[in-house]
């Protein structure tokens, strides 16, 4: 579904399965994660698990080690009520512990409900108000630009908050300044907090939308690694104008009784539920692992 027009970049298997294999495993702590703190959004951490690993394992220009070396890239969680799968990716990858996860949303936790760049290693942003952190990553590509800085600046957006009226601001903002070096993701699992997108508030096509305001705009499926590297590379190369990834997503990816359920937007698995959820991904990578 990748709308370039050259394929530069082939991932070769044994890339494509580590990443699958860092995905699982990033799903595992969203289940940790939400099940510790007896709370939090795991459908929409889980359909955006992909891309978090994408990103944080691929993409990003990062270095655990030194989160705040001024020429990293930057990253802005804009939906940022998905920390599970956030702090997730950024634990897998070695910025803090995987076994702090389960202390999310607990009293005296760095790891609280919504990002915090004060308390959490390799957080660039604090967000938490859907529609901000668009503009905040408009903010960083454009002071980034003006320093003649080489950094990339990326933000993770829902669908849902694509009803946001700051958000097509923002969006203007960035075709306005050229912001080439911004790359804007969306989320796109077709669920919110109340229902289905189109019986809340319409969105018509996205993609559509988004080329209106005068982005490049690639729609691909949002769990393929292929077509990820083919998206990115192509952004990447586009000058002049900023770019937008839309990803055709599952809410609750991964958890059979999670995916495609409302319901699971913001709420934690119980023990039972818990079980059986790391059960299945376990025997996701066990199946990973063994090829």
């Amino acid at each position: 579904m990748v709308k370039a027009e050259k394929e530069i970049l082939t991932m070769t298997k044994n890339e494509e399965k580590r990443l699958q294999i860092a995905a699982c495993k990033v799903r595992m702590g969203v289940l940790t994660a939400t099940h510790g703190a007896k709370a939090g959004h795991p459908g929409g951490s889980l359909s955006a698990s992909d891309v978090f690993t994408y990103l944080y394992f691929k993409e990003l220009n990062i270095d655990p080690k030194q989160p705040k070396i001024p020429e990293r890239d930057r990253f802005v969680l804009s939906k940022g009520h998905t920390a599970p799968g956030l702090y997730s990716a950024l634990a897998n990858r070695g910025f803090f512990p995987v076994d702090d996860l389960p202390t999310l949303r607990h009293i005296g936790s760095y790891l609280q409900g919504h990002p915090n760049m004060n308390t959490v290693p390799g957080v660039d942003m604090s967000t938490g108000s859907l529609g901000q952190g668009v503009s905040c990553a408009c903010g960083m590509a454009l002071g980034l630009k003006k320093q003649g800085s080489p950094a990339r600046v990326y933000t993770l957006l829902g669908d849902g908050e694509m009803q946001e009226g700051q958000v097509w601001e923002a969006l203007m903002f960035a075709a306005h300044y050229k912001l080439d070096n911004l790359g804007v993701i969306i989320d796109h699992n077709g669920l919110q907090i109340d229902g289905p997108n189109e019986k809340v508030m319409g969105l018509g096509s996205i993609p559509d939308k988004l080329r209106a305001f005068g982005l490049n705009v690639f729609q691909i499926d949002g769990h393929d690694f292929q077509a990820m590297e083919k998206a990115f590379d192509a952004a990447r190369q586009i000058k002049g104008k900023p770019s937008a990834i839309v990803l055709e997503t599952t809410k609750g990816k991964g958890v059979s009784y999670m995916e495609g359920q409302v319901g699971w937007h913001g709420k934690a698995p119980n023990d039972e539920e818990y079980a059986r959820g790391m059960a299945e991904l376990s025997a996701q990578l066990a199946e990973l692992e063994a090829v």
